[in-house]
């Protein structure tokens, strides 16, 4: 017996939803397994599964057509297929999540499987009668010509992939990973398509034959990815993080899934797939257990949303400065004020907290996340403020969701009514009453401080705010130094953003003229990669450092936390200030944009100058590269 849970959601409505769950709970029974069903409904979750019963499952059936958090399923194997199939499929279903639980589970206690077996071809038993051809083969994730059976699986380096990048800003990491993949599949002798969806929208978007004819789906996201185009398909999803840095070996943790997959379906036994592929499985799973926590992707998500935001209204209002810091009334002038700092600006903290509590509780946590932003908005609480009423938001309208139940004639009331309005009604209360006076405190504290603080506390913010900046080149660390000077825009505090964005630009710059001044000291790969990282570094896009630091992180990271809290105690220091919160070097060209241009520039310069001199003496003491050095740097990033 295998115990299994299963999660059914479906757009097409909560009676499908249900129709599924009920198949899937008595087709297991009647085949000797236990099975537990979660039905996530429109008006909330019915049957809730346990910690204790996920912990326990030995694999997670996923029947969705549309999003559906898995972030609590992480190091489980997944079997996901949509609900129709769930329902018209249910045997062949549990058959083969059965059999991708038991091929992983063996592959893991093999010793001796050979890196190219085979899985043997299924018998006609195991076929059941109700399935058709086509149905198999969508099962799969096998295309084959109508009305006929595979007799054989599709060869590893005949594997076609398609994968999906984004990332919080959509900016440098979404095409950073974009690239990496590309360049893992051709290691690896595969082929792969990957659609960016950016800060612009979805580039190089899949058709749904590309779809359809792919072996495996790569997910490198950190915010939300819509995943109802993959049904049906082995959907791997990760980090952009582990996708720029261990490109190939996603991608054969990827493959490893499907092929255990298809193999569970042809053989409905556990005796194919590549050995050294299966061990990436299992190292996968233990990897995506400590990868970031469900709070931080959150506060990512709701940044992501906030940004365009951000950098449209600070942009409009910087061009407005052209005529003047205070443009009479009626003027051009005043007109770019009101739409950037009246309209877009007001809308900075509304949007972080309601995306915020979106990313929690899907569509319930939008309307009390964007009326508690609001709310915090017009009790001074900033951009704090802000944060914790997206948290609370969030968390409150999932509770209401998932516990409060209503007769069945009025479970129509749900999620127009009785989940808006209580959820409201809390998270309204609570910032009222509880959070509105410590938090405006603590927001007018803050602000008093940075306002009135003298060079000393300037010069030290600076360092600390320019170190993180460049510690982890886009990572958490960076984006949280971020975060924290975009919200201060909103209270008309903005030296912490010229320190910020400055010190972003540094680590590239500064590695960039390293391999022009010593290039001895860097491989070919490197000397290319610094042309592109100069013209990224002028951009305020760090993540163009990021080649030389896996590559060298020993040396090339300290090198640019050095240079960028040099720059970012330099620009606190100049009394520097910037409206635009993102632009880079050309941002500059709008009159006053940035407060004390000159010694902007003068910033840049030294703390890049610091980081060329830094890596340079450095890498004096580094060892004699490999000759694949430039081979591995390739396989990790490609200049973009």
């Amino acid at each position: 017996m295998t115990r299994l849970i299963a999660v059914t959601t479906s757009a097409a409505g909560d009676a499908h939803t249900h129709m599924a769950a009920e198949a899937l709970k008595r087709t297991a029974q009647s085949m000797g397994h236990d099975l537990s069903v979660e039905e996530q409904t429109t008006n909330g979750v019915k049957t809730s599964l346990s910690a204790d019963e996920i912990a326990a499952a030995e694999v997670v059936i996923v029947g969705a057509d549309r999003f559906l958090d898995r972030d609590r399923f992480a190091g489980k194997p997944l079997y996901a297929v949509s609900t129709s199939e769930a329902i018209r499929n249910t045997k062949l279903v549990i058959q083969n999540a059965v059999a991708m639980a038991e091929s992983l589970s063996n592959a893991q206690l093999s010793t001796k499987s050979s890196p190219q077996s085979i899985p043997p071809q299924s018998s006609p038993q195991s076929i059941p009668p109700q399935s058709s051809p086509q149905s198999i083969a969508a099962t799969q994730n096998i295309s084959t010509p109508a009305h006929s059976v595979p007799t054989e699986p599709p060869k590893t380096n005949e594997r076609f992939l398609v994968g999906i990048t984004s990332c919080p800003t959509g900016i440098a990491h979404t095409f950073m990973a974009a690239e990496a993949l590309k360049q893992g599949a051709i290691k690896l002798g595969h082929e792969i398509k990957v659609e960016t969806q950016g800060s612009v929208g979805a580039k190089n978007q899949l058709t749904d034959a590309e779809i359809a004819r792919a072996g495996a789906v790569v997910i490198a996201a950190d915010t939300h990815v819509d995943l109802a185009r993959f049904k049906g398909k082995s959907v791997y999803e990760t980090s952009t993080k582990a996708a720029i840095h261990n490109a190939a070996e996603e991608i054969q943790t990827a493959l490893a899934i499907s092929s255990a997959t298809a193999s569970a379906s042809t053989a409905g036994s556990a005796t194919g797939g590549s050995q050294g592929y299966l061990d990436e499985v299992s190292a996968a799973k233990a990897k995506r257990s400590q990868q970031r926590s469900g709070p931080y992707k959150h506060l990512l998500t709701g940044v992501s949303y906030m940004l365009p935001i951000v950098v449209a209204g600070g942009l409009i209002i910087a061009l407005s400065f052209v005529f003047g810091i205070n443009p009479p009334a009626g003027t051009f002038g005043d007109a770019l004020m009101q739409i950037g700092g009246g309209a877009a600006f007001a809308l900075i903290i509304p949007v972080l907290s309601g995306f915020i509590a979106f990313s929690i509780a899907d569509r319930p946590g939008i309307a009390p996340g964007l009326i508690g932003g609001m709310l915090a908005a017009n009790l001074n609480m900033g951009f704090l403020g802000g944060i914790l009423s997206g948290f609370l938001a969030g968390y409150v309208a999932k509770f209401i969701r998932d516990k409060v139940k209503l007769p069945t004639n009025f479970e129509g009331l749900r999620p127009v009514l009785v989940i808006p309005l209580l959820s409201t009604l809390i998270v309204g209360l609570l910032l009222v009453y509880v959070f509105g006076g410590p938090i405006s405190a603590a927001q007018v504290g803050l602000t008093t401080f940075l306002e009135n603080m003298g060079s000393t506390n300037a010069v030290l913010l600076g360092l600390i705010l320019g170190g993180m900046m460049a510690i982890d080149m886009g990572g958490p660390v960076n984006k949280a130094a971020y975060t924290f000077a975009v919200g201060l825009l909103s209270s008309n505090l903005f030296a912490p953003m010229a320190a910020v964005m400055a010190a972003g630009m540094t680590p590239p710059l500064g590695l960039a003229l390293a391999t022009i001044v010593a290039k001895n000291k860097f491989n070919q790969a490197e000397r290319e990669a610094g042309k592109v990282a100069s013209v990224l570094g002028i951009s305020f896009i760090t993540e163009g450092a990021i080649p030389f630091a896996a590559n060298d992180p020993i040396r090339v990271i300290p090198a640019c936390v050095a240079g960028s809290a040099v720059t970012g105690a330099l620009s606190m220091l100049f009394g520097c200030t910037l409206r635009a919160p993102h632009g880079g070097i050309f941002v500059l060209a709008i009159p006053n944009a940035v407060e004390n241009v000159g010694l902007y520039i003068a910033a840049i310069a030294l703390g890049t100058l610091v980081t060329t001199l830094s890596v340079i003496q450095l890498k004096r003491f580094s060892p004699t590269q490999k000759k694949t050095a430039s081979e591995d740097l390739k396989g990790s990033v490609t200049p973009v």
